[in-house]
């Protein structure tokens, strides 16, 4: 592929993120009825409620050229209504499988993905607090984590638009080492090993034991390093929406910032036809479990041909090839932050991993745990360790051991309270969130429905006006933010927009 310069226009990414689910009475043992009973009293809905517009999405397609057989959801507009609902900040608050899941809206910058992300939390916690209030007793917990230690893992997923011109297989060539060393910066942390897998007192992941095979469609069983899911919610000629399903749900601002920024740059990278390192791990699957248990980055793994390297000499590989490739070509202030950091916690994980308590979560829960083992003389054995493995995610700010370290200036932070604030109700400027949030502020009356792809108006005499947003990139507020702020109907808006 001939060297290009960067992409002009920001990447469009977003993430989604599976709460697990605990019913603390024994009774109240159904997790979807929960699910939805959680979601359904958050307060900061847009009313009445909206459907989610199901037209456009098929996840059966698969970015190898075919479609597997299965069932797609489409459920009746009432129970619709129960599993989804339209955020004003662009994203959507839903019910998938058994537990409720939280989308950011559609964002353009890592920094953006770390606000969007903390507002989810933000909005589940109301929830529980809101049901909790007038139920008069606590039914649920909920934890931004990715496994209930008896050997049940949910997911934590990646979206970012790629030009459809990368070839599907030079995105598996390219991102699998990628994505096996990643959890050094980007993992959760985790007391012991599941999935039948080589026991382990703490690994660095949550998610690596639970991968079974290099690329596939699935997401639930079998699951894949590469998933290969071909729905890109946009023009399906130009883009492709990679769905990147191995990485951790974060809690540190820092991880989740390193997370996505150095993902960002690997596919302005792989767009742009520049020089990338040629590494082809030996066993991937392997070497993830691996990279997993290394928690003094001392190990290594094996290439092709058997010749051994270590997670981190692979990540500088990418960062050197980043780094040569903007020097070239210039970049923005946000990749410069993020090279940056990623530089700067390469070299510390290489001296030494504990340096870092204050930025990664693996890292900050190790020191967390093994602290009060110091103190208690007990060992990893100890039952109490996997309960703050998993009180850690707990997202009641008062009650989750991440939010206590927060509280006393234990964490690095990566953006600012009234950021998380604010983006619980306005949404991101840049991409077709803009619209879409507006319209479910400013017209929640006649929001009959929407989906990444439309927003739909009840317009009376039972007709449904569809304004399509298939372009991420437009909808954003310098496009139409002027236009939202001199209407004041939708029959106003659709003829501006009809002219």
């Amino acid at each position: 592929m001939q060297k290009q310069t960067p992409n002009s226009r920001p990447r469009v990414m977003g993430t989604e993120t599976e709460f697990g689910i605990a019913a603390k009475d024994g009774s109240a043992s159904d997790p979807v009825s929960g699910s939805i009973a959680v979601i359904g009293h958050y307060t900061g809905l847009p009313a009445p409620p909206a459907i989610w517009d199901y037209e456009h999405e098929n996840p059966l397609l698969d970015a190898r050229g075919f479609e597997v057989d299965g069932e797609r959801e489409r459920p009746n507009p009432d129970y619709n209504r129960q599993l989804n609902k339209v955020l004003a900040n662009g994203g959507r608050l839903y019910v998938d499988g058994a537990h409720p899941e939280y989308s950011t809206p559609e964002c353009s910058t890592p920094r953006e993905i770390v606000a969007f992300e903390r507002a989810g939390e933000r909005i589940l916690a109301q929830s529980l607090r809101e049901m909790t209030r007038l139920m008069g007793r606590e039914q649920y917990l909920l934890y931004k984590n990715n496994s209930d230690g008896k050997g049940n893992s949910y997911g934590y997923h990646e979206n970012y638009l790629v030009s459809r011109t990368v070839p599907f297989d030079s995105i598996v060539r390219v991102l699998t080492p990628f994505l096996v060393t990643r959890p050094i910066f980007a993992g959760a942390g985790k007391v012991g090993a599941e999935n039948q897998t080589s026991p382990a007192e703490y690994q660095i992941s949550q998610r690596a034991d639970f991968f079974e095979c290099l690329v596939d469609l699935n997401t639930m069983v079998k699951r894949p390093i590469v998933n290969t899911r071909d729905e890109p919610h946009a023009d399906h000629a130009r883009y492709r929406r990679l769905h990147v399903i191995a990485g951790d749900a974060n809690m540190a601002e820092v991880s989740t910032y390193l997370k996505v920024g150095t993902l960002d740059i690997v596919l302005d990278l792989l767009e742009a036809g520049a020089e990338l390192p040629q590494i082809e791990l030996e066993e991937p699957l392997r070497a993830f479990k691996q990279v997993s248990r290394d928690l003094e980055m001392k190990g290594t793994v094996k290439l092709a041909g058997g010749r051994p390297t270590t997670a981190v000499e692979i990540q500088r590989a990418y960062l050197r090839a980043a780094t040569d490739f903007y020097a070239a070509h210039g970049y923005g202030q946000e990749t410069e932050n993020v090279l940056a950091r990623w530089e700067a916690v390469l070299d510390q994980l290489e001296h030494d991993p504990r340096l870092l308590v204050r930025e990664l979560d693996w890292v900050a829960k190790r020191h967390m745990i093994e602290s009060y083992m110091d103190r208690k003389g007990c060992g990893w054995d100890d039952s109490r360790m996997k309960l703050m493995d998993l009180q850690y995610h707990d997202i009641r700010p008062e009650r989750g051991l991440f939010y206590t370290l927060e509280r006393g200036h234990h964490i690095e932070p990566i953006i600012q309270a009234s950021e998380i604030e604010r983006a619980e109700f306005t949404p991101p400027p840049g991409t077709r969130a803009y619209f879409r949030g507006r319209c479910a502020s400013k017209f929640a009356k006649s929001l009959y429905g929407a989906s990444w792809t439309s927003v739909l108006f009840d317009v009376g005499n039972t007709t449904v006006k569809k304004v399509p947003l298939m372009d991420p990139h437009r909808g954003t507020q310098a496009l139409t933010g002027d236009l939202l702020d001199t209407v004041d109907t939708v029959d106003a808006l659709i003829e501006k927009l009809k002219a």
